[in-house]
């Protein structure tokens, strides 16, 4: 690279960081895990905003942390009670991961999650992003990571006019400009401009390689598993009919449903009647 070269890509990230700390000057957005740097609080709430929208998000982590306000009441609640607690954000696997993680680092790590991307990525659900995201906001540490806005960001700005972008040419810009002092801050401002950027242009994230379009919610398997899981959260116990007239689905799906959530460990049949694990 030639020092001309070298000087036009310094000043274009140079624009890019200005850009960026603008938009979340004026425009950042005030979320309730935003106001902690609390490691439980900013891990439960990372471990939610995996793959679901941050509206959804926020309309149950503060009730999430009233039901299990620590690491030691989360590892002590039976997991029935902690499917209840989450029911409505959906991948209800991760729950259970988190009700996992939450036994581990009780026993393990003295009920203080851990401050060492090693120790936090072999907990349960935890993969990379979640471990940086968790190192970055509650203890200052600079992990590189691509999540879904940050990927809108650096494709639109440094890729306007290409398709499948892969994530190897995302890497070192994140790299490059990650503020390694403050990573909390940069981080929280990266993901709202590529946020915002999704809502006024043609979502820039679509160009990327990894981009995959989700298969439709209604009819899915997703669909009748988090319903089942909704009903059997409102009873006892109860038989396929029941779970099937209480989600409105037909018994065939939820058939289905209740025998792909038994296999996870997220139901239990007994006697011929199914219910929430204890």
């Amino acid at each position: 690279m030639s020092m001309l070269q070298h000087e036009a890509g310094a000043e274009r990230l140079a624009e890019f960081r200005a850009a960026v700390l603008e938009h979340y000057r004026v425009s950042g957005r005030d979320l309730p895990w935003r106001r902690t740097r609390d490691p439980y609080a900013i891990l439960v709430s990372e471990v939610m905003l995996q793959q679901t929208q941050v509206a959804r998000v926020a309309a149950k982590y503060e009730e999430f942390l009233r039901a299990f306000p620590s690491v030691e009441a989360l590892a002590g609640a039976p997991l029935a009670d902690v499917l209840r607690a989450w029911s409505g954000l959906g991948y209800n696997r991760r729950a259970k991961a988190l009700h996992e993680a939450a036994k581990g680092i009780a026993e393990r790590h003295g009920g203080r999650v851990p401050s060492t991307y090693e120790e936090l990525r072999a907990l349960p659900g935890v993969g990379h992003a979640t471990a940086a995201q968790v190192l970055a906001f509650a203890f200052g540490v600079a992990v590189p990571y691509l999540e879904t806005n940050i990927r809108a960001a650096l494709i639109h700005w440094f890729f306007p006019d290409e398709h499948g972008v892969p994530d190897r040419a995302l890497m070192p810009l994140v790299e490059a400009t990650l503020d390694r002092e403050d990573p909390r801050t940069w981080y929280y401002a990266l993901m709202d401009y590529g946020a915002a950027l999704k809502r006024s242009t043609p979502n820039p994230s679509r160009r990327s390689a990894h981009h995959g379009k989700q298969a439709p919610f209604a009819g899915s398997a997703r669909e009748a598993r988090g319903a089942a899981l909704r009903a059997l959260a409102e009873v006892e116990a109860a038989s396929v009919e029941e779970v099937a007239s209480r989600s409105g689905i037909a018994r065939e799906r939820i058939a289905r449903a209740l025998e792909a959530l038994e296999r996870e460990g997220l139901a239990v049949r007994v006697d011929g009647r199914w219910r929430l694990p204890r």
